[in-house]
């Protein structure tokens, strides 16, 4: 295979990636919006009046109440009984010891007030007292643990009571079951209402390559909105943006690894819809009943939905969306336009992980068994390239005898390729080929949080993060951040060796006659030691081993190409006809 067609598309696909890193627009962070109290007088919409996490009840009623599972822990405020107080107890916020634990829901009043609610709502003209945010519910429990329901439950002093049964699993699922106890001897209508509501503008870390904000499933197809929409589409007095009605579905606000979402029963009539409610400063995203639920007198009536608050695990997901029957839930992982190779791609890598116990090794291991299945075309892009090069004088000879007529040069260069039964586009075959299954790489270490904080060895903690060496504080002898100058004063071990591996493999391929190309070619390593030294070092580690697969790949080529020539007598070529 000819380096400087492996080196052209290097360049091509490095063109892609600042191409998304600083010529797309890119949605600059909004300041945190001051959330404020709020009641909502439309009868078709639940308030959602702000109210401090951590109140006590006015009765002495603990105003919280414990949640201790497998996988996370926290508390539900039992003012409004909010999901608002959850940590995830597998991940950290960085590699360093003694880091926080990631929180997925926080109350308000708090820097980055996330949270989780439901309720009722009455139909128009009703008089009908219900909970609000400002209710203290009841519990029958201490604390809510793994597969140790709770109930909580709340009367309006008029005949109707309100309950909510709340269970968790081992992961991030809720069980969400609202009840309602008719003893007014008159039936009611009442419509249940879930949604996710944050009540403060996030920086939006992933950049075009990974959606931030509201994201729902309905109908079977996938929605996604940003918060500037939100904000500018709402308008009073339902602020409401973007509302599509359907079966099922599921709806939520993630982050680049993390996801609160709610799922309604997936038999039921919704109405999902996103929105901003500018008096409160919260973006919400949820579902509301199409039909009501009919409590007859002295009958109970109920509706059940699913709360997800966690982090966005692959399999976990997939899991989720067959047990419960969630449509498309894997897409909460970015996956993009690409996914039918990201998400198989991945599966490779994670099927390796499982094996080797190291993502880091299972990306050397994938990398290997690429090159290993692609050896066939790469063996004929070397020879394509070769005979490329065998034809070259003859070419220069066509140029400098039909320079003056350009048609009748194309037309001899065409022929000759024919008589010499050369294909200049064969050798890049294998490049286009290739090409996606960076792409998938970058993608998958970029996305999925199985590649967060994932190890590898040394100084290698996080293989979906850049290296944390640099050249320019001597490898940390320095007590100095040089990228709190700049962010080109970054220059790890492994950008090095990659800048070093790509020299080599220059030195393996013939040099240019063109002196211009020459230098262009000499420059590029220097250029991409410096470009992949902000990328993710997963990404670099596998270029690194990539190169050298190539070079050894290239040394293989050429000595069985050797051998060959000395055994096979190779016809001379035919005289092209005069005229």
């Amino acid at each position: 295979m000819d380096i400087r067609r492996v080196i052209l598309a290097t360049l091509l696909s490095a063109l892609v990636l600042l191409g998304f890193d600083y010529f797309m627009p890119q949605p600059k962070p909004q300041p945190a919006v001051a959330t404020q109290e709020h009641a909502d007088t439309q009868a078709s919409r639940p308030p959602s009046a702000a109210a401090p996490g951590s109140a006590a009840a006015d009765d002495g009623v603990p105003a919280r109440l414990p949640i201790d599972a497998v996988d996370v822990s926290g508390s539900v405020n039992l003012r409004g009984a909010r999901l608002d107080d959850l940590v995830l107890r597998g991940y950290h916020e960085t590699v360093k010891p003694g880091s926080p634990l990631v929180r997925v829901l926080e109350a308000q009043g708090q820097p980055h007030p996330t949270y989780v609610e439901f309720g009722w709502y009455g139909q128009p003209g009703q008089t009908v007292r219900l909970p609000d945010a400002h209710s203290v519910w009841k519990t029958d429990a201490q604390k809510l643990g793994s597969n140790s329901p709770v109930t909580l439950s709340w009367s309006n002093d008029a005949g109707l009571t309100f309950e909510i049964v709340l269970a968790i699993d081992r992961d991030y699922m809720f069980t969400v079951t609202q009840r309602v106890r008719n003893a007014t001897g008159d039936q009611v209508a009442l419509v249940p209402y879930s949604r996710v509501v944050r009540a403060y503008t996030p920086e939006e870390t992933g950049g075009m390559l990974v959606h931030e904000g509201p994201i729902s499933v309905i109908n079977g197809r996938m929605e996604e909105g940003s918060y500037k929409s939100l904000r500018t589409n709402s308008t009073a007095p339902n602020f409401v943006s973007w509302s599509a009605s359907g079966t099922g579905g599921w709806a939520g606000i993630t982050d680049k690894y993390w996801l609160a979402a709610v799922v309604p029963d997936q038999k039921s009539d919704v109405n999902g819809t996103y929105g901003f409610d500018t008096p409160a400063g919260a973006y919400e995203v949820g579902f509301t009943g199409r039909a009501p639920v009919t409590v007859a007198a002295n009958g109970v009536g109920e509706s059940t939905a699913h709360v997800f608050a966690g982090a966005k695990e692959v399999r976990l997901l997939e899991r989720y969306e067959n047990e419960l029957h969630i449509p498309d839930f894997w897409k909460a992982v970015d996956f993009g336009w690409f996914a039918f190779l990201t998400r198989p791609v991945f599966f490779v890598l994670d099927w390796l992980y499982q094996l080797f116990g190291n993502f880091g090794l299972a990306l050397l291991t994938f990398t290997l068994i690429v090159k290993t299945l692609f050896f066939p075309l790469a063996a004929k892009g070397f020879r394509s390239a070769a005979a490329m090069r065998s034809v070259q004088p003859k070419m220069q000879a066509i140029r400098e005898r039909y320079k003056s007529d350009p048609v009748q040069m194309n037309q001899k260069i065409m022929q000759l390729y024919r008589e010499e039964g050369v294909n200049p586009a064969s050798g890049c075959l294998p490049l286009l080929i290739q090409a996606p299954v960076f792409w998938c790489l970058y993608k998958d270490l970029y996305v999925t949080i199985e590649m967060r904080h994932a190890p590898f060895f040394g100084w290698i903690h996080d293989l979906s993060a850049p290296d944390p060496t640099n050249l320019f504080n001597l490898f940390g002898l320095i007590p100095w951040d040089p990228t709190t100058l700049s962010g080109m004063l970054l220059l790890g071990v492994w950008p090095i060796l990659y800048g070093a591996t790509m020299f080599l493999m220059q030195k393996m391929n013939p040099a240019t006659v063109d002196p211009a190309q020459k230098q262009i070619f000499m420059a590029m390593p220097f250029i991409f030691t410096f470009f992949m030294a902000r990328q993710p070092v997963g990404l670099v580690i596998y270029y690194c081993w990539n190169n050298l697969l190539t070079v050894a790949q290239q040394m293989v080529i050429q000595r069985v190409h050797r051998d060959r020539s000395k055994t096979t007598i190779i016809p001379p070529a035919k005289k092209a006809r005069k005229g």
